[in-house]
């Protein structure tokens, strides 16, 4: 199913470099998760500690494409053993693909893949990314072979690639993932529907690059992390949080059933939604029906701030704008579904309730929270 999006043409192109491109290479991101968080029934009632399959049935792909994540973490990094090939997995949308020896070539069309080879091991082996990669910071030095509109096929083949991995839902152009098979390549594709769907494509990353038990250290990690911030938050309410996406020419917050929202929700927060799962404007009446208690500012890094919400025509009967409860928020990492979720997770249950930053640890020393190291660097 393709995303709906109601923002204004100029800001649904992906990859068109406007004003404020990265806003609008996070608002399109945003709807595709969603899309995906809808179709895998993903609700502001998840449960917490996000142990367990997703709260409804996901596709035989999925289902088989990696073991449920470990509650608790390993005690120290686990050598992948060396799985027999030819290998075949099959990917989020059922396909099944066969690589017929251990790839040693591997393209990244998603920053989430890109963080996640990184941080299990595979970095050197990746080739190509995304002109919009950014962690860890040595991606930026690798051959760009797709915006957020295209994939440069041509270029992708010529770099040898025994590996590719796309994003799904729209995310990659379909047409152009069913080229590179044509050709030979082999694509596996994810996205992530929920949250637990972030750990379950970790391991299939894993499992498909060669490095296996590090991907189930990376998950078992997270998990603890995840775990972390729903412990410290047991005994709090949960108050009335919008998460602004962006304020320009519309007001963006999350569509109904959304992984945003189930990220406020797991982050101590009642989400405040469009109401819609295929909408992201919402009127400024109905959030002001709504009355959020605390207003995430999601679109803080572009230049949104508490003291331009209060000046705002019509905010200023809002509880939030009352009682000043208006604060910014990492939006790449509580939207982007790779290794540091659990780091997203934190920030945004902080920016809920502030009284958990003295609880919770900093993101550095937080479990989850992986450091890409020398062994991980990119090759040249």
């Amino acid at each position: 199913m393709e995303p709906v999006v109601t923002a204004p043409p100029s800001r649904r192109s992906e990859g068109r470099r406007h004003a404020r491109p990265a806003s609008v290479r996070r608002l399109a991101a945003i709807a595709l998760l969603a899309v995906a968080a809808l179709a895998a029934g993903c609700t502001s009632t998840a449960t917490p500690g996000f142990s367990g399959p997703p709260s409804q049935a996901a596709p035989t792909s999925a289902a088989t494409a990696s073991p449920t994540p470990a509650a608790t973490p390993s005690p120290s990094p686990s050598p992948s053993p060396a799985p027999a090939y030819p290998l075949t997995l099959t990917d989020d949308e059922g396909t099944a693909v066969t690589l017929a020896k251990a790839p040693t070539k591997i393209v990244s069309l998603t920053p989430g893949t890109t963080e996640t080879l990184f941080a299990i091991g595979a970095g050197p082996n990746v080739v190509g990314v995304t002109d919009f990669d950014d962690y860890p910071a040595s991606v930026k030095s690798l051959p760009h072979v797709a915006s957020y509109t295209a994939v440069d096929i041509e270029k992708i083949v010529g770099l040898g690639a025994d590996l590719v991995l796309a994003g799904g839902n729209g995310f990659n152009p379909p047409d152009q993932v069913a080229k590179l098979r044509s050709l030979g390549v082999p694509v596996l594709v994810v996205y992530a529907k929920d949250v637990p769907g972030v750990l379950k494509d970790i391991e299939l990353v894993g499992r498909a690059a060669g490095h296996a038990a590090e991907a189930k250290d990376l998950t078992a990690s997270m998990q603890a992390g995840f775990d972390q911030v729903q412990a410290a938050m047991a005994s709090l309410t949960k108050p009335r949080t919008f998460y602004e996406i962006d304020t320009t020419g519309a007001i963006y917050g999350p569509a109904k059933d959304s992984f945003v929202a189930g990220m406020v929700d797991l982050a101590g927060g009642t989400p405040i939604t469009t109401g819609d799962p295929n909408k992201y404007d919402i009127p400024l009446e109905k959030l002001v029906t709504a009355d959020p208690e605390v207003i995430v500012l999601g679109d803080a890094a572009y230049g949104a701030t508490a003291a331009a919400v209060k000046a705002r025509s019509g905010w200023g009967t809002m509880t939030a704008v009352k009682t000043g409860a208006i604060r910014p928020a990492n939006d790449t990492l509580i939207t982007r579904p790779g290794p540091r979720l659990g780091e997203g997770l934190r920030d945004l249950a902080v920016a809920i309730h502030p009284e958990l930053a003295s609880v919770l640890p900093a993101p550095s020393q937080q479990a989850g929270s992986p450091v890409p190291s020398a062994s991980t660097s990119a090759a040249p």
